[in-house]
């Protein structure tokens, strides 16, 4: 579950806070990292546990309200939202009841924030289409409902944003990455797989993970000889003017080119001029581009990286060893 995406924003993050604290501790901030980055798979668990926890909610409402219904001689509610297919087999989800049970969380302390989105969820139109539909409950319908509100309700809610934000520092920034990947397993879910249906795990691989610890490694490690080739090749450029954070963003691009030979430099490019564009100045993106692009010729004719400079194809991703479920991501967000 944990991209590349996701890590390289945390080591932009965390090397920033490296270079701000005055207390420099290499070996800490490479756990604080590391922690970092679980934080975000907690985050994807407690947002699959939430479907459970608004349920439950319903369910009890729901009992509540037939029993009056009883007293008064009226028709019981509909339960069909309560007998979702879908969220029956997730809340038996055996790696979702281990992750509740090792880190000791529930949305049971939780319940005005719960009990809100309860409500958001009913007075939407996804719900009275629903429940209005007298035809036969299907598993994949179930399912589809789930998504629509997901995508709809939750992943757009300010308030479950904030909520997430108050709740632990290490959220500030995560939950839109992490909301596509939520996406994705509702979306893979199928009724035969039962309990034992797989969750995304944590990383992909061991190389996911090892490109985290070895990105940070390299930024900090590095340093002096990545600001030189950034004042090696700025005589275009206003470097003095420079933003403390585009600095440190292409510090880290530059130990990603030095360090991983299979990304392409087009990538690498890309991918921290979009970082730019949610960190820095508004302006900070089109001089990272320039900049980038002529630090790696650079480092590219002088020998120091042997690397090709072409243009990203689609595979590139795929090929540099991305998470190759992102343009699944990117439509769910449409």
């Amino acid at each position: 579950m944990i991209n590349r995406e996701l890590i390289r924003n945390k080591v932009v993050q965390l090397t920033y806070a490296y270079y701000q604290n005055g207390n420099r501790n290499m070996e800490n901030a490479e756990k604080e990292l590391m922690f970092s980055l679980s934080k975000a798979y907690d985050m994807y668990n407690m947002l699959l546990s939430l479907i459970v926890a608004i349920t439950n909610e319903a369910r009890r409402q729901n009992e509540i309200e037939t029993a009056r219904a009883r007293r008064e001689g009226r028709e019981d509610p509909p339960q069909k939202f309560c007998n979702n297919k879908f969220e029956i087999q997730l809340e038996g989800n055996k790696m979702l009841q281990e992750f509740v049970e090792s880190k000791k969380t529930t949305w049971s302390n939780e319940i005005d924030v719960v009990r809100k989105l309860l409500s958001h969820i009913e007075q939407s139109e996804i719900y009275k289409e629903y429940m209005a539909n007298q035809e036969e409950e299907t598993y994949d319908g179930d399912r589809e409902v789930w998504r629509k509100i997901y995508r709809t309700l939750i992943m757009d809610n300010t308030d479950l944003d904030a909520f997430f934000e108050e709740k632990s520092i290490y959220w500030n920034d995560d939950k839109d990455i992490v909301d596509t990947f939520v996406l994705k397993t509702i979306k893979r879910f199928e009724p035969k797989n039962g309990k034992s249906q797989e969750l995304l795990p944590e990383y992909k691989d061991y190389e996911d993970k090892e490109f985290a610890r070895k990105l940070f490694r390299a930024t900090i490690l590095n340093a002096d000889q990545y600001q030189r080739y950034m004042s090696e090749t700025s005589r275009n450029w206003d470097f003095s003017r420079l933003a403390y954070m585009d600095v440190v963003i292409m510090q880290i691009a530059i130990a990603e080119m030095a360090t991983f030979p299979n990304i392409p430099i087009n990538v690498t490019i890309n991918e921290y001029v979009e970082i730019a564009k949610a960190y820095s100045t508004p302006r900070s993106s089109g001089y990272i581009n320039g900049m980038l692009d002529a630090i790696a010729r650079y480092i590219i004719d002088t020998g120091k990286v042997v690397k090709a400079m072409r243009p990203a194809r689609n595979d590139d991703a795929k090929d540099s060893g991305e998470d190759a479920g992102n343009g699944d991501d990117a439509k769910e967000k449409q």
